[in-house]
């Protein structure tokens, strides 16, 4: 006797999330390399598993990956991944209200990380940056919203590990003073904003001038600091003060939204 007939379409897309463990944040290219299903296939897989929540595409930088629902003890990776998944639409629709781009940051030691991004999306032509991009914690707008609003053993820790760096950009871990006032700005402000001396560029590269300004918020979840989203934009349009009358309001809701998704999706 013949046994059960398999399930052909199934079979496809357990395939399809087999290469994305094997290889987290792939391509479509990628993807159909790995599984040898034609791409129309692999479209409708991803759009189904996205429907149930179970795959995820960046908007940085359009490659997919395993949601984070699925890991039972996530990691650090996993943690930062699910904030990720939980900001995407946040952003985007604030994108879509704003046109300016914005993107998510997370700590990674002795510097942020871009884990999200909507500059793509926006129709502004800003300077693309990828996901994964280091940047620097203490002349960055989204650097200083999150030490000014993170619990005061995490600053310090913070602070510990870039007091022994050299590059110009930590300078301010070794002058514990001037660096206060700066968050005590940040506290009275309501958002960070770029130091004087940062006009752009990654952690620890070359000095490179984007001609952007921005604001930055922290995602606030009780005592503790999720990240940091800021918003972008041409010097040339607008002043900080100005940008801010206008959108700051926009940032803190996108902010508290997305804390508020990071907490549901936590309890599932």
């Amino acid at each position: 006797m013949s046994g059960p007939k398999v399930i052909k379409s199934l079979e496809r897309g357990l395939r399809v999330l087999q290469a994305l463990q094997m290889q987290p944040d792939s391509s479509l290219q990628e993807l159909y390399l790995l599984t040898g299903i034609s791409k129309p296939s692999i479209l409708r897989i991803l759009h189904t598993c996205a429907r149930a929540g179970i795959v995820t595409r960046r908007l940085g930088d359009g490659r997919y990956r395993i949601g984070a629902m699925l890991s039972h003890a996530p990691s650090r990776r996993e943690h930062h991944d699910r904030i990720a998944e939980a900001a995407a639409p946040i952003l985007e629709r604030l994108c879509e209200r704003v046109s300016w781009p914005s993107d998510l940051m997370v700590p990674a030691g002795d510097h942020m990380q871009i884990r999200e991004t909507t500059r793509a999306r926006s129709p502004f032509l800003l300077q693309q940056e990828r996901i994964g991009l280091p940047v620097n914690w203490l002349w960055s707008a989204v650097g200083t919203a999150y030490l000014a609003y993170c619990p005061t053993k995490e600053r310090q820790r913070v602070l510990d590990l870039l007091r022994k760096s050299s590059r110009p950009e930590d300078r301010l871990a070794r002058e514990p003073g001037r660096f206060n006032v700066i968050l005590d700005e940040v506290r009275e402000r309501g958002y960070g904003i770029r130091n004087s001396m940062h006009s752009g560029g990654y952690y620890g590269g070359p000095p490179h001038s984007d001609g952007l300004f921005s604001i930055a918020v922290p995602l606030r979840d009780g005592p503790r600091v999720l990240g940091a989203i800021n918003m972008l934009w041409l010097k040339k349009a607008f002043s900080i003060e100005a940008f801010a009358a206008h959108h700051l309001a926009e940032l803190q809701n996108a902010a508290a939204e997305i804390v508020s998704s990071v907490q549901r999706r936590t309890k599932r």
